[in-house]
């Protein structure tokens, strides 16, 4: 899906200095790249143009944002990223993963791309350093994907006894899916839990995922972290309750849909460094000059009525290290 706007220099007001444009009086323009979806996405560039106000940039006044979505479809990121290039934006902001960065990446060298990604930047080949990054590529990882394990000990003791337990993971994530099987694997034999892992990349694949699950009665599910996933956040929150399978998804979003828990970052921290960084940049400073930043708070949130629709009584420890508690 594309959407455009194309916004004109109006009065006396300056535009911000990009060396590329230098004799254009147009507004700077910053592109936004996601391999989710206009409707997912919707707070979270609420996040992005507020925290872009709140360092002077504001839309339609003296920066123009120029909105790219991928609809979950990995493959249509290179050819969206290539367009942007070709339309000289002055920065490229992607998000929905490290899959929208490495496309960017690919398709520029020298236009600065600020990222949100889940894992290891410089394992995915994003940056060579956190501290010092070099080229044209900067953000903030989560290294949500390294904590698969963290989540895979919270689901066996929200579920000690469960003897059958699952892992859904998105094939189609290259950077990341290989770690992540890796690191559920590891967890899992660590804490002595047999794990099954099965794979969904498109919608159909999430209804045969679950079909599964009902074969084999699964007795808990853990929803790896995948942009894909959380585009389709309602299709499995509403499986996971019409199966009654404890599942546990990475992100707060799963949990305030209906979701039985999550567990991962304050993921609005790293949106606010996405426009923090565009302004420094627009100002004149290096992406490369800037580390990549991390996450310093994780929350646990559990939806209370969930757990008592499936009939399951979250334990005491869990309850106490709830960072929210949906009632």
């Amino acid at each position: 899906m594309k959407r455009r706007e194309f916004i004109t220099l109006l009065g006396s007001t300056a535009a911000w200095p990009i060396a590329a444009r230098a004799q254009q009086r147009a507004l700077p323009v910053i592109g936004l790249l996601s391999s989710r979806s206009p409707a997912v996405d919707i707070p979270l560039i609420a996040v992005i143009r507020q925290a872009l106000n709140e360092t002077g940039l504001v839309e339609g006044q003296n920066v123009t944002l120029d909105y790219r979505w991928a609809e979950g479809q990995y493959d249509r990121l290179e050819g969206i990223a290539a367009d942007l290039v070709r339309q000289q934006v002055a920065i490229i902001i992607t998000i929905g993963g490290e899959t929208s960065a490495l496309a960017a990446k690919a398709a520029t060298t020298t236009i600065p791309i600020v990222f949100v990604g889940g894992a290891d930047p410089i394992r995915s080949g994003l940056v060579t350093s956190l501290h010092r990054p070099g080229g044209n590529v900067t953000g903030a990882s989560t290294f949500i994907a390294e904590m698969e394990s963290k989540r895979l000990g919270l689901l066996r003791e929200l579920q000690p006894h469960a003897t059958t337990t699952a892992a859904l993971v998105n094939p189609a994530y290259i950077p990341q899916v290989e770690t992540q099987v890796s690191e559920i694997r590891t967890a899992a034999q660590n804490i002595g839990q047999q794990i099954t892992i099965l794979s969904a990349s498109v919608i159909r694949d999430i209804d045969a995922a679950f079909a599964r699950l009902v074969e084999m009665r699964a007795d808990a599910l853990l929803v790896a972290t995948d942009a894909f996933f959380f585009n389709r956040a309602p299709q499995l929150v509403v499986l996971a309750a019409r199966h009654a399978i404890p599942t546990l998804y990475s992100r707060r979003e799963f949990a305030a849909a209906g979701g039985l828990m999550s567990y991962g970052p304050n993921i609005n921290d790293s949106y606010r460094l996405l426009s923090l960084y565009a302004a420094r940049i627009l100002k004149g400073e290096k992406p490369g000059d800037l580390p990549i930043q991390l996450p310093t708070k994780f929350e646990l949130v559990i939806n209370l009525s969930s757990a008592t629709a499936l009939g399951i009584e979250i334990p005491p420890t869990l309850l106490a290290r709830a960072d929210e508690v949906i009632e």
